[in-house]
Formats: C-alpha cells, sequence, structure tokens
C-alpha cells in the first residue's frame, strides 16, 4: 500500500533545500540584475555545494546527491519557489532531463566530454528538437541528417530551443531513416556550439516580454537554422533510429519537473494573497474576514493540495519502477492549470498592486501561460488520457485503472 510517512531522510533534505531557498534565494532575487547575474548565481552555487546541494537527483558517483524519485519531488516543489532556485543547485531546465538522458544512454567518450562540465556547472545545454512544420507532433519533423563519410550532415530549422541564447552544446533531433518505422526514423546528435551550422536566427518574442536578467537566466527560445552542420559520425547520442523515444523520456521528466515548480509557486503566491488580505482592510473590514475572498482562498488551498497529492502518486510509482505514464499526462495538465488558477487568485486579489510590477505575480502571470504549450499542449494529453479511458474499459470492463482506480499497479 502507499505509505504517505515521508522517510526522515527525505524530509530532512526538503528541510534543508527550504530553508535555503528561503534565506538565501530569495534575498538574492532581490538584488540579482543582469549585469551581476553571473557574479549572485556563483555565490548561490557556492554556498549550494557547500552545504552539499547539488544536482539533486544526479547519483553520488557523478557529483550529485543520489536524490531518488520521492526525495526529488520534495526537494524540487522548495526550488520552484525562487527563480534563483533550481539554478543555485544545478537542476534548472532544460539541462536537468538532458543530464538525464546523457547519464543513462551516452557513452564513457560522450560523458566525459559533455556530462562532466554540465554536472559542475561549467557549461548549459539546450534541446533543438520542436520544428515549426511539426509542432506537438514530433514524428512530423523534417530536420535531415546524412551520413558523408565520417561525418553527419544536417540541415532543417528548429523551433522554440529553450535557452539555446545560453548554451555551450545543442542536442539535436533529426532524421537518419526515412524508410524505417515511424518512430525510428530519428536520431539525436551533441553539438558543441558555437558552430556555424547551427544559427540562432533570433529570440522568440513571446507574451512574456524578454528581459536582460531573463536572457541570462535561459528564458530565450530560439529559432535556430540548421545548414550543412557538420559532426562527427560518433556524435550520435543513445544509439542509429533512438532519438524519438529517448526524446519521450527526457520530456517526461520535464513535464514532471514543470509540475514541482509549479506547486511551489503556486505556494508562494497563495502565500502573497494570504499576507494581502490579513493586511488590507477596506471599507472598515479586513479583506481576511469577506466570505468571497475567505471561498477565493478555499478553492486555492484545494487545488495545491491535489497537486501535491499528485505527484506523490507519481513519486510513489517512479520509486517502485511502475508506469506512470498515465499519471503524468493527467497530472502535466492539471499542474499547469492549477498554477494559472492560483496565481490569477493571488493577483485578483492584490488588485492594481497584483498587476503592477511590485509583486512578481504579473511576471508569474505571463510566464505561466506557456505550462499549458511546452512539452506537449493539453490537447495532446487529454486525448492520449481519454484513450487509455477507452482501452481500460474494453480490457478489463472498468475505467478504474485509466483514472486513478488502481492506485497500486
Amino acid at each position: 500500500m502507499i505509505d504517505f510517512t515521508i522517510p526522515e531522510d527525505a524530509k530532512a533534505v526538503r528541510n534543508k533545500v527550504r530553508e535555503f531557498v528561503r534565506s538565501e534565494c530569495h534575498p538574492a532575487e532581490e538584488v540579482c540584475t543582469a549585469e551581476n547575474f553571473d557574479e549572485v548565481l556563483a555565490g548561490l552555487r557556492a554556498k549550494a555545494r557547500a552545504e552539499g546541494l547539488w544536482c539533486p537527483f544526479v547519483p553520488v558517483e557523478h557529483g550529485g546527491m543520489g536524490l531518488g524519485p520521492l526525495a526529488n519531488a520534495l526537494v524540487q516543489m522548495e526550488l520552484g519557489e525562487s527563480f534563483l532556485g533550481a539554478l543555485s543547485m544545478n537542476t534548472q531546465g532544460p539541462d536537468d532531463a538532458t543530464m538525464l538522458t546523457l547519464l543513462e544512454h551516452g557513452t564513457d567518450d560522450q560523458r566525459e566530454q559533455y556530462l562532466k562540465p554540465l554536472l559542475n556547472g561549467e557549461k548549459r545545454i539546450c534541446y533543438s528538437m520542436t520544428e515549426k512544420a511539426a509542432g506537438a507532433d514530433a514524428t512530423g519533423m523534417q530536420t535531415t541528417a546524412v551520413l558523408e563519410g565520417d561525418e553527419w550532415v544536417l540541415n532543417g530549422e528548429k523551433w522554440f530551443s529553450s535557452s539555446a541564447s545560453v548554451a555551450d552544446i545543442a542536442v539535436v533531433m533529426a532524421k537518419t531513416d526515412p524508410d524505417a518505422p515511424r518512430h525510428e526514423q530519428y536520431s539525436t546528435f551533441i553539438v558543441e556550439l558555437p558552430n556555424p551550422g547551427y544559427e540562432i536566427v533570433r529570440n522568440i518574442e513571446t507574451m512574456q516580454p524578454h528581459t536582460d536578467l531573463g536572457l541570462k537566466l535561459g528564458g530565450s527560445h530560439s529559432e535556430i537554422n540548421i545548414e550543412n552542420l557538420r559532426v562527427p559520425r560518433d556524435a550520435i547520442l543513445g544509439g542509429r533510429g533512438q532519438g524519438f523515444n529517448m526524446g519521450q523520456h527526457r520530456l517526461a521528466y520535464g513535464r514532471l519537473r514543470h509540475g514541482m515548480h509549479n506547486v511551489s509557486m503556486a505556494q508562494r503566491a497563495l502565500d502573497l494573497a494570504a499576507e494581502q488580505v490579513v493586511n488590507r482592510t477596506t471599507f472598515g473590514k479586513r479583506l481576511a474576514d469577506r466570505q468571497g475572498v475567505r471561498w477565493m482562498l478555499a478553492d486555492c488551498a484545494a487545488e495545491i493540495y491535489k497537486a501535491r497529492l499528485m505527484l506523490l502518486h507519481i513519486a510513489y510509482k517512479a520509486e517502485h519502477g511502475m508506469d506512470l505514464r498515465q499519471e503524468n499526462g493527467i497530472a502535466k495538465v492539471f499542474l499547469a492549470n492549477m498554477v494559472h488558477q492560483v496565481v490569477d487568485t493571488a493577483l485578483q486579489l492584490h488588485g492594481a498592486l497584483g498587476y503592477s510590477h511590485d509583486t512578481p505575480l504579473a511576471r508569474w502571470y505571463t510566464g505561466i501561460r506557456s505550462q499549458r504549450l511546452v512539452d506537449g499542449p493539453d490537447e495532446v494529453h487529454r486525448w492520449r488520457t481519454g484513450a487509455s479511458v477507452i482501452k481500460a474499459f474494453e480490457e478489463h470492463g472498468t475505467t478504474a485503472g485509466a483514472c486513478g482506480g488502481e492506485l497500486f499497479d
């Protein structure tokens, strides 16, 4: 059965990370600018490493904390409180999921050349899979890779390559075997940057405007032109034809990490809302004493509670090596909508102050809208979830297994 008792060691590391985020990251946010970002981050990372808080999910033998899925989930749910949280411990996206890919699929030489500097926090990496022509259907990619002698030559375009503008390495997916089965046509290549064949055309402007600090943080989403990009024959990561399957594994963790960070952002937003309504008086009465306000807070509390339980259940299944694809898809959609609801409510309770940039709420609000699009839009995940509901009924005569009824297998 599921035991909701958090092991003492996991609780201890969660508390340690919580204290670090609140005592170190929150104050650092107040003074961090584009001009002093490198210095601020280096200071935070030095303190984090001194306290043994580095690469939470990475095995100890590779310099990380070696946390399992449950302990890592608890840690990530604290780090999302600050935009410097994940960066301070070198567990930021998109680097984190690619580190996992290199750990699991990289050769010894690839781990030495590419993984080691990533784990040390010396380099950053981006993942170039998405294309305009393909969108959510990764098997619609048109970028090609052709073997010429001892080199692969890549040509095509990529879209929304997050953090490409700060990356020292790119992982690029391209079609190597057009006549193979649909999910075996693609391979993944490691590319050292800068490279003349990998051109950042522009950082795409979104509803969350670029700032100098945001770009330093890695908050860019780039359009890439790939023209006669040459890489060595052994630059393939994980084997020829394995790009799609490896990419889905990578994205699965990214979806969960987004969700974990969304929980902590939502919690901080609700804390800000509670502080506001307790201290704000209108028409002779505290906002906190008004029934409508309490209902708004109650709805937020319920959403955060459900979100935490979802993540704990998924962590439980991951700890036991169980299939969590259905729960992952459900949680991805729910968590993206949950954080939007809570931040929107907190912003509303702040009134014009929330709409201003005197609190972080307006910035969060414009950023979190992407959560319903990145790593697969809501509609794709809901479509797949619905297909699983139908499959469960056809195979077992009940839909319970597709909607949490079979919690243990």
